[in-house]
């Protein structure tokens, strides 16, 4: 049975969806006489990008749940159900705060810069005080992050790495690596060949619990024109779900993570990758817990250092430094464009209906499932979208608004910065761009498709290879002193001037609305 409300509390913590931390969200001083929790589902979060059906069932299942264990405990709490009213967080809580005139309204730093800002400015009209509490759940603080940034014009990722390595003791040998050496990225980019993945664990996830089933039901009717087929949701919303999910990942999974993590095979959406983005960005599972349950594998001798240094760079490297970019440089960061995109998202984006078989089978399978491992969001969906010139806003909101693991300090730098290079080179070194031929090395997508991955011009041309090639030829001034681009300039360069203008009319075609 829920607590009773304190009519006119000191203090009103307030819960985001994904701040649903079981183990540190209870201040030491609080008192349930005087103090409130605060939390609402609120319809804007799930329509200011056109959200995926699955992410926004994984965020109100996953809130559901935290709640019911707030009310366990008999933790006084506010809690706001979707469609009753205000659909906005910032109007809903401006409303309690009319009404119940807290003194101070208290927040973990939120992962998005638009959330906070609303619910700032919402409480500064109020008169309450505003206290933003640091996240703990990370292993780098901001503070930290920003002394590691300081002086530095680009920020690399490795660097960053090997300092949380060295602070947090994991995979080291007294002052060195184990096994001699930082990253093990030469033996983890496997192709499946010929023959095909070897055979990945056939159950993932878990099924619907009854209160899950509620809220798939209410998203369906909320939300009907929203990508996501429900019929297909396996993701964790509970510690318990999430805990399963890591052991299944480190038994059955993490042992040929590492030589096939960049690989993809058509109709094989899972794969040997973990599937715990999610539930460790909506605070479900602790990363410290993971990445020691990955290192443990390794000591064991159940899972080899490649696969393992492989994931917990995912986790103890790439995680943090993207937060830590996000909030250093947001606003700003979100609305850079270096390359001078301007090309609106294609449609087909919302479909998935395109003769690019590699593009349908991604497109399909995050729209019907709310997830795509890191290479197909990379090197495929990612890859067209630069070569394309989409705008970086325009995609980002894209990543933003269909994977299950989304949150806007996730998608930003890894969409404006990696993906896109939009920051101009603050996070990559280089754009990360390919023809045709590379999707076709690392996938069986191009044996099945009309489009020749070596051809960029005619008939049979591969999209990526047309717009690769033009790509580099439009932006011929602004990377040619790119060291990183040599030898691809150096190619560009020994393409004659009619082919490029025959690759110049294919890359506008395909440009051109149809």
């Amino acid at each position: 049975m829920p607590a009773p409300i304190p009519s006119a509390p000191h203090r009103l913590f307030v819960v985001l969806g994904d701040q649903l931390d079981y183990q540190r969200f209870l201040p030491a001083d609080f008192d349930p006489k005087t103090d409130l929790f605060w939390m609402a589902e609120a319809s804007e979060e799930s329509t200011h990008v056109r959200s995926n059906k699955h992410r926004i069932v994984c965020f109100l299942a996953a809130m559901r749940h935290f709640r019911n264990h707030l009310n366990d405990g008999q933790i006084p709490l506010l809690y706001h159900e979707l469609g009753k009213g205000e659909s906005s967080l910032s109007g809903l809580l401006g409303q309690d705060l009319k009404q119940l005139k807290p003194g101070l309204v208290s927040v973990v730093k939120p992962g998005d810069y638009r959330v906070e800002e609303a619910l700032r400015k919402t409480v500064e009209e109020h008169r309450a005080k505003w206290e933003v509490r640091e996240d703990e759940h990370f292993l780098c603080t901001q503070a930290e992050f920003e002394e590691h940034a300081q002086g530095r014009k680009s920020l690399r990722m490795e660097f960053f790495y090997r300092e949380m390595r060295r602070k947090h003791d994991v995979l080291m040998d007294g002052k060195d690596p184990v096994g001699g050496a930082w990253n093990f990225d030469k033996e983890n980019r496997e192709s499946f060949g010929k023959q095909g993945p070897p055979p990945s664990p056939m159950v993932r996830g878990c099924s619907p619990d009854a209160l899950t089933q509620e809220v798939i039901d209410l998203v369906n009717q909320h939300f009907p024109d929203h990508p996501g087929d429900l019929r297909q949701f396996i993701w964790p919303v509970t510690t318990q779900q999430a805990e399963d999910a890591l052991t299944q990942f480190i038994e059955e999974c993490l042992p040929c993570f590492g030589r096939f993590q960049d690989a993809m095979w058509t109709d094989e959406y899972t794969l040997f990758h973990s599937l715990l983005g999610s539930p460790i960005n909506l605070r479900l599972l602790d990363p410290r817990k993971v990445i020691e349950a990955a290192e443990q594998a390794y000591l064991l001798g159940s899972a080899p250092l490649p696969a393992v240094e492989g994931f917990i760079r995912q986790i103890l490297g790439w995680r943090e430094y993207v937060r830590g970019i996000y909030h250093l440089r947001m606003p700003e960061y979100r609305e850079m464009n270096f390359l001078e995109a301007d090309q609106p998202l294609p449609e087909f984006f919302w479909t998935g209906e395109t003769d690019m078989v590699c593009m349908k089978s991604c497109l399909k399978q995050v729209l019907d499932t709310g997830y795509g491992h890191h290479i197909q969001r990379l090197m495929v969906i990612g890859l067209y979208s630069l070569l394309h010139g989409v705008r970086p806003g325009e995609i980002n909101d894209w990543f933003l608004a269909n994977y299950v693991d989304a949150i806007d300090w996730v998608t930003t730098p890894n969409v404006v910065g990696m993906s896109q290079f939009a920051d101009g080179g603050i996070m990559a070194s280089k754009p990360y761009s390919a023809t045709g031929a590379y999707i076709d090395r690392m996938s069986n997508y191009c044996k099945k498709c009309r489009f020749q991955p070596k051809e960029s011009t005619g008939p049979d041309a591969c999209p990526f290879t047309t717009l690769y090639w033009d790509f580099l030829d439009r932006h011929r001034k602004r990377l040619g002193g790119n060291q990183r681009l040599a030898m691809q300039m150096r190619n560009l360069v020994r393409l004659s001037e009619e082919k490029l203008a025959e690759i110049r009319k294919g890359a506008d075609s395909l440009r051109r609305p149809s």
